[in-house]
């Protein structure tokens, strides 16, 4: 796929999740007990479900739901893990034993299975699953970035600005924030597909968003038990999941590549 299509398709989902109800004015909330599990048609352009609520109204304020989530918390994730990997391959010695404990005691247990313990706990709610999907894959920007510091860390300039006490501030944020952003960029793109594709997932199994509110995964479960008779209602939620995680995926595939591309052009 052209990353100029690529790219007007997640900008598409992301406006009409956000903008959507304002041209599209049905409630996805109102029962209609006369037009339940209706297939597509003018008066429901994606159909409805078994409870007779317009399925493209739900899609909109479920988009909405799911965006919000993936977005918050890749942003809380990727700061958590730009912080703590940087501090790690920097500070070096007792902080980066440290930070490698606590990444391989996180890892030591199934994300997501960590997820389900998590949410099987606590009460969920929007914030709720931020911070559980944040909590659970912060490790693998922290590892990166670390990756990345220790690299940067042992350049001859940084050391010759340690030497000359220049302030970690700011040898952190001039000479090692610009070489660290297009690996924060790329690993921010893909977890927001991942904490999209979280999400659903919990909300598949009952774990996520509680009703009224409504995500893409809780459409999808509500779906599942009416497939044979009514698959539109599962098909449209799985599929904007699965334009929305490919487009996330392949954009920050595509970052990638021109990265390496620029840093082979400057061997």
């Amino acid at each position: 796929m052209n990353i100029k299509i690529n790219l007007f398709i997640l900008i598409f989902i992301v406006l009409y999740s956000f903008f959507g109800s304002f041209i599209y004015s049905v409630s996805p909330y109102d029962l209609n007990p006369s037009e339940i599990l209706q297939s597509p048609s003018f008066s429901h352009i994606l159909g409805t479900d078994r409870l007779g609520r317009d399925l493209l109204a739900r899609i909109i304020e479920g988009g909405k739901t799911s965006l919000i989530i993936g977005f918050l918390s890749a942003s809380i994730t990727s700061i958590l893990g730009l912080i703590i990997g940087v501090s790690s391959g920097y500070f070096r010695g007792t902080v980066d034993m440290f930070v490698v404990v606590i990444i391989d005691l996180f890892l030591t247990f199934p994300i997501f299975f960590l997820l389900l313990a998590l949410s099987s706990y606590i009460d969920a709610s929007m914030m709720t699953i931020i911070i559980i999907l944040s909590i659970a894959s912060w490790m693998g920007m922290a590892r990166l970035i670390r990756s990345e510091s220790f690299a940067i860390g042992n350049k001859p300039y940084i050391k010759i600005l340690k030497l000359a006490r220049v302030s970690n501030i700011k040898i952190i944020f001039k000479y090692f924030a610009p070489l660290i952003a297009p690996i924060f960029l790329v690993s921010f793109t893909f977890g927001v597909s991942g904490a999209i594709l979280g999400e659903s997932g919990l909300s598949f199994l009952g774990l996520g968003i509680n009703p009224p509110m409504m995500s893409l995964g809780t459409i999808l479960s509500d779906g599942k038990d009416v497939i044979d008779v009514a698959p539109w209602i599962s098909f449209f939620a799985g599929l904007q999941i699965f334009l929305v995680t490919y487009c996330l995926v392949y954009t920050s595939n595509y970052i990638q590549i021109k990265i390496n591309n620029k840093e082979i052009q400057g061997l």
